[in-house]
């Protein structure tokens, strides 16, 4: 959730970040500019100033000495153009040259300085000139009348360069950017923290309900932050939790007194069963059947009230030699198998981890019974134990008839039997016990296919100490800390 939130907040602060920052350097740009242009039209008017007392044109004066405020101007003009490298020019309003520097800059027949002239003979400053961006080489042409007794009698022009223009312009462009990117770090961290406080309900729900579905089901949320929408859902959850729990307890309680209930009668029922094949011939297929059943039905009630047991009792987890207890397992069973003619394998190194070893052991005598039921002689059953990653895992493999892939996805589940295994004996409760007892600790139980034909029943159980729980609340500010 938070990596689809994120980018959106992320994408919208960006584009208001943006919607601020073009206009702001638009407004740079314009503002380098007007100020070259007012620069320049300061310029353009004091060279009118002078210009306006010249009253000669150029060769009027016959043999005379040239007029000394053109010299003047001319000086002035060339001084100009020397320290700012701006060419500027007096010009009549036939375009012939009062003064000007350098000497072949003057009034062309078309383009921005013809347009700018022609605007000043009308005795109003030109036009402000187009906006030159940095990526373009452009120049700024401004031109001001020189007016003498009310009349335009020429023209002052100026052709200024824009590369020093374009380079501060460019630099504010920079800044801004380097602004941009400061806000945009700021805005990211924001988001961050933003959807973190939002989405810490989020993550406390989802490890909540992990513990749940894994079978913690004292786990409640600690609704003490986020937005008041999902501290409310954080209440409804920890109210379903309870309302679950106690059904589950009511169900876990109703099946074990069911089964300890129904034990006693049946017991008697065999016992009187029994008594009353001696009053009826040896070998009698009906009484014989009926003592066969009522063996089952106890099975079945004792697996039940195991089934209960497991799912009710909590674990008591210790450090405890894997390989070890999965050897003597394997000992316990060697006699049955030899009895049935299957070889019995062990490869069980020393590896710990943390397990109760009670459950532990409950639960692989479960599995290896199963895969002794179902291996037929001549066959091999294998206890392997190896450690990898966090966990601790048993691998019991065996070289039975196995299951289709639409069973395994069926294994496990509480009276589920093949329907190719009906005769074998078994109250499709074993397994059911076994992932109950390790779900508990923390463990897992998974199936799959053994090549070629058979079984592998893995059971897994951490290699690291358990925290302390404190509800699943704790668990997920602790890993909200990690992060």
């Amino acid at each position: 959730m938070r990596a689809r939130l994120l980018p959106l907040l992320i994408v919208l602060m960006a584009g208001v970040l943006l919607a601020l920052g073009f206009p702001l350097a638009v407004s740079v740009a314009s503002a380098e500019q007007q100020k070259v242009v007012v620069d320049r039209i300061d310029d353009t008017a004091r060279f009118a100033s002078l210009a306006q007392f010249v009253t000669t044109r150029p060769g009027e004066n016959g043999a005379q000495a040239p007029d000394e405020r053109r010299q003047t101007l001319q000086k002035e003009l060339d001084r100009y153009y020397t320290v700012y490298g701006i060419k500027a020019g007096v010009f009549f309003r036939d375009h012939v040259p009062m003064a000007r520097s350098p000497r072949a800059f003057g009034v062309p027949a078309g383009g921005a300085l013809r347009e700018a002239f022609d605007e000043a003979l009308y005795s109003r400053r030109s036009h402000d000139p187009s906006q030159v961006w940095p990526w373009r080489h452009g120049r700024l042409v401004v031109a001001s009348p020189v007016i003498r007794d009310g009349d335009v009698v020429a023209v002052v022009v100026t052709d200024s360069p824009t590369g020093a223009m374009r380079a501060k312009t460019l630099r504010g462009w920079l800044i801004i950017a380097a602004g941009e990117v400061a806000a945009m770090l700021l805005a990211v961290g924001a988001a961050l923290r933003l959807t973190g406080w939002v989405l810490r309900p989020v993550r406390v729900l989802d490890a909540t309900t992990h513990d749940i579905a894994t079978g913690r089901l004292k786990s409640r949320v600690a609704a003490a932050g986020g937005p008041p929408e999902l501290r409310r859902l954080a209440r409804s959850f920890n109210e379903m939790a309870d309302n679950v729990e106690d059904v589950l307890e009511q169900q876990r309680a109703f099946v074990a007194d069911a089964s300890h209930q129904l034990r006693n009668p049946l017991a008697a029922l065999l016992l009187r069963i029994e008594v009353l094949s001696y009053e009826l011939p040896e070998g009698n297929e009906e009484i014989a059947s009926v003592q066969a059943e009522g063996k089952r039905l106890a099975r079945v009630l004792d697996d039940l009230l195991d089934l209960a047991l497991a799912e009710h009792a909590g674990a008591d987890l210790q450090l405890t030699d894997i390989g070890a207890l999965a050897a003597e397992r394997v000992e316990a069973w060697r006699l049955t198998a030899d009895d049935k003619g299957v070889r019995l394998v062990a490869h069980c190194p020393a590896v710990t981890g943390w397990a109760d070893p009670i459950a532990l052991s409950s639960a692989l005598d479960a599995v290896v019974d199963n895969a002794l039921k179902f291996t037929p002689e001549g066959e091999q059953v294998t206890v392997t134990v190896v450690a990898g990653g966090e966990t601790t895992a048993v691998e019991v493999t065996d070289g039975g008839p196995g299951l289709r892939d639409e069973e395994l996805a069926r294994i496990g589940d509480r009276f589920w039997r093949s329907g190719r295994h009906q005769n074998v004996k078994g109250s499709g409760l074993g397994l059911s016990i076994s992932r109950a007892l390790l779900t508990a600790g923390g463990g897992s139980i998974a199936y799959a296919h053994h090549e070629p034909h058979g079984l592998r029943v893995t059971l897994r159980v951490p290699r690291a100490a358990p925290l302390p729980r404190q509800g699943a609340g704790a668990d997920a500010e602790q890993d909200l800390a990690e992060r």
